[in-house]
């Protein structure tokens, strides 16, 4: 064992980050795509951002049968970065994986994916993922990872959030500042800038949920954050600035076709 940030960090345990809010619906069948995992040593860090549902009860009924899934309640509703700092905060794994409360993974996700970390000397890696509905039917589409990504790379495609796992041992962890859409993103990019390549793991090892109504759906209501990402939090020019909402823009369109 060693020590991080005055946290115990556990040789080969995996902290799962999961902010929650509202997801009493579909937050147990991400649980169980947790249980079901071929690597037994993980623990889940639920940091529930003051749902109004019943995802309390259904996190909590989990915990009294598995020790392993732990649960917090933020005193106000402050947004998904706050949650996942918290998360991440509470953490005592070697390796920090992310994984949205509404989102899958396939049962040996974390088996494949520390192993390709482990056998190559990788500390910051993704995976491919599917897309599925709300009811968990699979919609004819797979986001395939890049097989290595600089940090330019990143700006332009940024990995899906329930396939990342960084080594915290390593790398140390990351906070991301206060903003309400694309906190994911902005957390990527400080890795990158301390690790200097994102590895992608070619085969599909989750899946991301496509929700009604759902933040991330609401593709155009995007474009204002990613430029506060490029200008606020990057400082980048202008002009690359325009280019990279553009890339951003064009890339989204044609996705969705």
């Amino acid at each position: 064992m060693s020590e991080l940030n005055g946290n115990i960090i556990s040789e080969g345990l995996v902290s799962i980050i999961m902010p929650a809010y509202n997801c009493g619906d579909y937050i147990g069948i991400t649980i169980d795509s947790v249980i079901a995992q071929t690597y037994k040593y993980w623990e889940i860090i639920v940091v529930d951002d003051c749902s109004t549902d019943n995802t309390e009860e259904v996190v909590k009924e989990y915990m009294s049968k598995d020790p392993r899934i732990k649960y917090h309640k933020l005193e106000k509703n402050s947004g998904a970065a706050v949650a996942r700092n918290k998360a991440i905060d509470l953490a005592a794994g070697k390796y920090m994986a992310f994984l949205d409360s509404d989102d899958v993974w396939f049962p040996e996700k974390l088996t494949k994916q520390i192993g390709f970390m482990e056998e190559n000397g990788y500390n910051f890696t993704c995976t491919s993922y599917t897309k599925i509905d709300e009811h968990g039917n699979y919609l004819n589409r797979t986001i395939r990872a890049h097989s290595k990504s600089d940090y330019d790379g990143v700006l332009k495609t940024c990995p899906g959030n329930s396939t990342v796992i960084y080594d915290a041992e390593r790398l140390g962890k990351f906070k991301i500042p206060n903003i309400k859409k694309r906190n994911d993103y902005v957390m990527w990019l400080q890795v990158i800038k301390k690790e200097s390549y994102l590895f992608g793991f070619e085969e599909a090892l989750g899946s991301h949920r496509i929700r009604e109504g759902a933040i991330s759906k609401k593709k155009s209501s995007l474009v204002g954050y990613h430029w506060k990402v490029y200008r606020e939090i990057e400082h980048l020019s202008f002009v690359k600035s325009v280019y990279l909402i553009c890339y951003w823009i064009i890339s989204t369109v044609f996705k969705l076709k």
